[in-house]
């Protein structure tokens, strides 16, 4: 029942954008912290950002300046504008969500985001 569904990703050139999208369904979205985080070949999964019902976000160090996250409670979605990428940003991004009193997490499926010449 519960869906987290990512889209937005691609092949992009170094210096490019892209925004990514994900929708929930589900879940009472406004109990939820948003978040995205990402998995490179070979790599663990890290945090990219979050952002609370309210507005409040938390970056990684080096996505500072470049990502922004957003959310549209209406909606339901949460947003990730990726600017100035680099090719160590190729990665399958994945949408989370967490209740932290509830100790629930949820997960999409990911959307690869791929950015080379």
């Amino acid at each position: 029942q519960v869906q987290l569904v990512e889209s937005g990703g691609g092949l992009v050139q170094p210096g490019g954008s892209l925004r990514l999208s994900c929708a929930a369904s589900g879940i009472i979205f406004s109990s939820y912290i948003m978040g995205w985080y990402r998995q490179a070949p070979g790599n663990r999964r890290e945090l990219v950002a979050t952002i609370t019902s309210t507005g409040s976000t938390n970056y990684a160090d080096s996505m500072k300046g470049r990502f922004t996250i957003s959310r549209d409670n209406a909606r339901n979605t949460v947003y990730l504008q990726m600017n100035s990428l680099k090719p160590e940003d190729t990665a399958v991004y994945y949408c989370n969500a967490k209740w932290v009193l509830l100790r629930r997490e949820y997960w999409g499926q990911g959307t690869q985001v791929t950015v080379s010449s």
